[in-house]
């Protein structure tokens, strides 16, 4: 019995990859082409590509790779971040955690974000020190949570690293502002709320850091058109995407 079980057990790990490729290209079509868009404007030449839809990864325990010396810590991480929520009763503010390419990410509600920082820079066992910024994300297709904001903690105590991921709404991209716990947090904001059109409650100035301030919409969201204004480089005009060829 016990070798017709590991007989099924090396067959389901062979058909692993198979299993997985049926299963994405069994998923919803939730846009086409590189970057959205139907005319001649995409000049990518991605035109036909399709993006299929597929639930949120959630890693399972546990999350250190013995193989991958990188993952040493997340168990250890993971536990100490647990046990600092529940403390606050806060548990919840985790929704997920997800272990991919030797990196780990605690995807929180927007709501506990704040909170956590504290945590993430006051408990002992976890003393991230160091906030290197926070980096926006918009994924259209995503009802609800079209805006992703990703930030990127250091621990110099412990040696350790790790992500936080948030979202936000198109129709609500509103976002607390961690500047008061991480200062130096203060031009990553400013930049994602230019770029993204995210607002960090609580900024002590949330105005544009790249674009003129006077600049309408926010140029790295996909849903921004593709064409834009001529730009003047040694004597030559390049023109907007929108005037360029298209390539098929």
């Amino acid at each position: 019995m016990s070798n017709e079980n590991e007989r099924e057990r090396d067959e389901a790990a062979a058909n692993l990859p198979d299993q997985r490729g049926r299963e994405r290209l069994a998923a919803p079509i939730r846009r086409t082409g590189m970057f959205g868009a139907g005319t001649t404007g995409d000049t990518s030449g991605f035109g036909g590509l399709q993006v299929r839809g597929s639930a949120p990864v959630r890693s399972q325990r546990p999350f250190t790779d013995p193989d991958d010396p990188r993952t040493a810590d997340f168990d250890r991480v993971a536990d100490d971040l647990e046990a600092a929520l529940n403390a606050l009763e806060r548990a919840d503010d985790v929704e997920r955690v997800e272990v991919d390419r030797g990196e780990i990410t605690f995807h929180v509600r927007r709501e506990g974000l704040l909170e956590l920082a504290r945590v993430l820079r006051d408990d002992p066992a976890l003393r991230y020190e160091l906030c290197t910024g926070v980096v926006g994300v918009h994924f259209p297709e995503q009802t609800g949570r079209e805006l992703h904001a990703v930030y990127h903690f250091r621990s110099i105590t412990h040696n350790s690293e790790i992500r936080v991921e948030t979202t936000c709404p198109d129709a609500d991209p509103h976002l607390p502002s961690i500047v008061s716990v991480y200062p130096t947090n203060d031009w990553h904001e400013r930049e994602a709320w230019d770029f993204f059109g995210m607002v960090f409650d609580g900024h002590p100035a949330l105005t544009r850091i790249q674009m003129p301030d006077d600049w309408h919409g926010h140029p790295q969201r996909k849903d921004y058109p593709l064409g834009g204004i001529p730009v003047e480089y040694r004597g030559a005009t390049v023109p907007p995407p929108d005037e360029r060829r298209s390539y098929k």
